[in-house]
């Protein structure tokens, strides 16, 4: 049950930043902070071996994030991710897996992908305030939310 609310929510995730929206912190530090905080509960047992696919999966964030579209709509930064950016989520998957079985295991899924988005939220944070456009708001001007 746990794998397939995972899944609805990194596909969710997936398809909206591939349509484009807005970018708001919220949106930007939610999705990495609730997969690291349930990653970490779920880990038994932890050892050195894990840091290895965990710093790929980082790695691998952060150049996922470099493959992201950042572009100013409306007065606020927008976001999109491109074929790219799925490339790399392609690989870097094939890379977590390959790492998994040459070490012999892995740390909790959830950790894993929280790691990952965690790198990508860094680039992405990193752009967006190179931009020097603003952060698209909570709510819009017209009460609706920005998402």
């Amino acid at each position: 049950m746990t794998y397939a609310l995972i899944a609805a929510g990194v596909l969710y995730v997936l398809v909206r930043r591939f349509r484009g929206e807005p970018l708001n912190a919220r949106d930007l530090l939610a999705p990495p902070a609730f997969l690291l905080f349930f990653g970490i509960r779920a880990v038994e047992e932890f050892s050195l071996l894990h840091l290895l696919p965990l710093a790929a999966g980082f790695a691998f964030g952060v150049l996922r994030g470099m493959t992201i579209t950042l572009f100013e709509r409306n007065g606020h930064l927008w976001q999109r991710y491109t074929p790219w950016t799925v490339v790399v989520w392609v690989t870097s998957i094939g890379a977590s897996v390959g790492l998994g079985l040459l070490i012999g295991g892995h740390a909790p899924t959830q950790l894993s992908i929280g790691v990952g988005m965690l790198g990508e939220l860094c680039a992405v944070g990193a752009k967006a305030l190179n931009t020097g456009v603003p952060f698209a708001p909570e709510k819009l001007p017209n009460g609706s939310s920005s998402r």
